[in-house]
């Protein structure tokens, strides 16, 4: 049976403040107070500060002088820029993961049925949940840590559920885009590669959109 996955408490502490982000706690250009986090939260303030740290470089909030910490004003443009290296990122996944996922496909194929019922239910969340799985298992299939490394430093599940969330990304088909995917791999289409990247980069939100608000 495989072990339940445990979050540190800095991760717990990220995942609680992207989903007020998210989810519009907190808006664009409003300041997320530290110590308030902490003390809703029942800890101490070093890890909400190194949560916090983390999700500055991902580009989510920014700091300023004796302005505290804000959460950003994205717009489509900020949130596209991820695609095309998260499209390289995953089509050199597809390539080495190739051979191993033409065997057995059991590792992506949940999230496949999952999207199915998310997509039945219009239901955002497990949109975005299963679509990051998804993608997760495939570059995992990779057998390389330093790409799959890479791959979660892009903050996946973060851009995602923005580019859904706030500006309306919407596929034709969550489940039947991934569930190509998947017959792609089995069959060992050549252009597995191709396929992948052109997949994510259809993902991304166009420049020119509506600032997030």
């Amino acid at each position: 049976m495989t072990a339940p996955v445990v979050h540190s408490l800095r991760e717990q502490i990220r995942e609680h403040i992207v989903e007020g982000i998210v989810s519009g706690r907190w808006k664009p250009g409003e300041r997320i107070v530290e110590r308030r986090i902490a003390t809703e939260l029942e800890v101490s303030q070093t890890p909400v500060r190194e949560a916090l740290r983390e999700l500055e470089s991902l580009r989510l909030i920014e700091s300023a002088p004796n302005k505290g910490v804000r959460v950003r004003n994205l717009t489509a443009a900020d949130l596209e820029e991820s695609y095309p290296v998260r499209a390289g990122l995953e089509a050199i996944a597809a390539e080495l993961a190739a051979e191993r996922l033409a065997a057995d496909c059991s590792t992506l194929e949940p999230h496949v049925a999952a999207l199915y019922e998310a997509d039945r239910r219009a239901d955002g969340t497990g949109q975005v949940r299963h679509t990051v799985a998804f993608h997760r298992e495939l570059v995992r299939a990779a057998g390389n840590s330093v790409l799959l490394h890479t791959w979660e430093g892009l903050g996946i599940e973060v851009f995602t559920a923005l580019s859904i969330r706030w500006l309306g990304t919407v596929q034709q088909s969550y489940a039947e885009e991934h569930e190509a995917l998947v017959e792609a791999f089995r069959r060992r289409d050549p252009l597995i590669a191709e396929l992948v990247k052109a997949h994510v980069l259809g993902c991304a939100p166009r420049t020119g959109d509506e600032a997030v608000s």
